[in-house]
């Protein structure tokens, strides 16, 4: 089913770009751009590993343009600058031009590319044009990861001061702000809010639970994306009824000096993304935690598991995914999911950030398949997935939401078509967002939801009601 026959008709942009610099950039930064450029490139070259890498990619040809082929951006605009390796040899030939010895004799010689501010301008562009899903990095034949050079632009060009508004925003409360979250929740709030949720699992389940705070000694801390706690509370209760189902009630604990798992320096700046993980591992410390329990989130729980080893020190705790421990808890007799409640078919969308490297791909499909009677996948699915169309922090551009439908987001939403399905499973809060926002927009016949807002339906647990119980309850209140 083509989606731009249901009612929309896709509006490609000619006019690259699709938008202008204000959009996404708070304090415009004025002055000699390319001096600042030059300079902030020569500091992460000094104080990280990037060198070695830029210099690998450079000994290759990658300019064959195979990536072109997975690219859900270009297979939707046709424009050649969104071509992954187009966009990637922007910076390359500007690290060689300056960076490397044969670059400065070429530029003696003969005309070579020389940094201008347009140049500035078209990469500020380009690098957030892309989702960095990395989906192309699986063609590339030299090995080239254009989503790790997409980010790597970003950092300089954050560095003087070219980063998306509403991703800074968000980092900078979370670095600084009283709150320290990404969603500015307070304390109280919080609180309030996992009392509310502890009096609903009560009326659906029939039993009394108390969220844990700042329990010491526990076996996991738990860190979400704090949008759960506000927006989705259906994944964050199903979070809580898979510990409390398990018997583990009383090994877990939510810290109130810091429960965001987000982590937007992912996107765009390596700085803000080691102190964002520094500041999750000291709360963990602080609770005398022994691991980190991530709830669904691609991209915090890839932050957590890639780089919690890398920036966590002495105190680098294991990371476990909840996706993980549920499927553990299943496998181990712990849980019990009712096969009789879920009638609807099932589609299940690989999150980018957990899939791509292959590390959570089967898990969740053994879940569902468990007690799901009707499920189905897209095609491509797993590590060859198709982005949602909001990776790389593009869902919290507003400004760019038709970008995202119309463009990034279209491919993803013809999946979903194609499967027929009436549910989409999306463990990732961002994933979640954006296919919303396109089940809306293409007026796509389905719901979508978290993992365990599913097994939150289905989940047998002692003492309390059965699934069946529940669902008649459910359906009896909707009536």
């Amino acid at each position: 089913m083509n989606v731009a026959a249901n009612e929309k008709e896709v509006k490609i942009d000619t006019a690259y770009p699709y938008r202008t610099l204000s959009y996404f950039v708070e304090d415009p930064p004025t002055g000699n751009r390319v001096d600042r450029f030059l300079e902030a490139f020569a500091v992460v070259l000094q104080y990280t590993d990037y060198k070695s890498l830029l210099d690998s990619y450079c000994t290759t040809n990658n300019k064959c343009n195979r990536c072109a082929v997975s690219c859900p951006v270009y297979q939707v605009t046709g424009n050649p600058r969104d071509i992954p390796c187009y966009r990637t040899n922007l910076l390359l030939e500007v690290y060689k031009r300056y960076f490397s010895i044969g670059g400065w004799f070429k530029s003696r010689l003969s005309s070579g590319i020389e940094l201008t501010e347009e140049l500035i301008d078209e990469m500020a562009e380009v690098f957030y044009r892309c989702t960095a899903c990395r989906k192309c990095s699986m063609e590339c034949p030299m090995g080239v990861d254009h989503g790790l050079v997409t980010r790597l632009g970003r950092y300089i060009l954050s560095l003087i001061g070219i980063s998306s508004k509403a991703l800074k925003v968000s980092v900078r409360e979370q670095l600084e702000g009283e709150t320290h979250n990404t969603s500015k929740v307070p304390k109280v709030a919080l609180l309030n809010t996992l009392d509310f949720l502890s009096e609903e699992l009560n009326d659906m389940f029939g039993v009394k639970l108390d969220f844990p705070v700042d329990k010491s000694n526990r076996e996991y801390v738990f860190f979400c994306a704090v949008s759960d706690y506000l927006m989705e509370p259906d994944t964050l209760m199903g979070n809580a009824i898979v510990l409390y189902a398990a018997g583990d009630w009383d090994k877990w604990t939510i810290g109130t000096q810091n429960y965001d798992g987000i982590n937007y320096g992912l996107f765009y700046s390596d700085w803000h993304l080691e102190r964002i993980i520094q500041q999750l591992v000291q709360e963990v410390t602080r609770l005398k935690g022994r691991n980190i329990l991530i709830g669904e989130c691609g991209h915090a729980s890839r932050s957590a598991h890639d780089f919690v080893p890398m920036f966590g020190g002495k105190e680098a705790y294991p990371v476990v995914s909840f996706i993980e421990y549920t499927l553990n808890c299943l496998q181990n007799g712990k849980i019990k999911l009712n096969p009789d409640i879920v009638t609807e078919r099932v589609t299940y969308h690989d999150p980018c950030n957990m899939a791509r490297s292959g590390w959570i791909v089967e898990q969740p499909r053994t879940i569902l398949k468990s007690f799901v009677r009707d499920f189905v996948d897209m095609e491509p699915k797993g590590r060859a997935n198709y982005c949602c169309g909001g990776g790389g922090g593009l869902v919290s551009i507003d400004e760019i939401h038709d970008f995202r439908m119309e463009i990034a987001g279209k491919i993803k939403a013809e999946q979903i078509a194609a499967t027929g399905a009436e549910i989409v499973i999306a463990p990732c809060a961002n994933c979640k967002k954006q296919l919303k926002e396109l089940v809306e927009y293409y007026d796509l016949p389905c719901k979508v939801m978290g993992l365990h807002d599913l097994i939150l339906t289905a989940i047998e647990i002692p003492n309390g009601k059965s699934a069946v119980e529940r669902k008649e309850e459910a359906e009896m209140f909707a009536m």
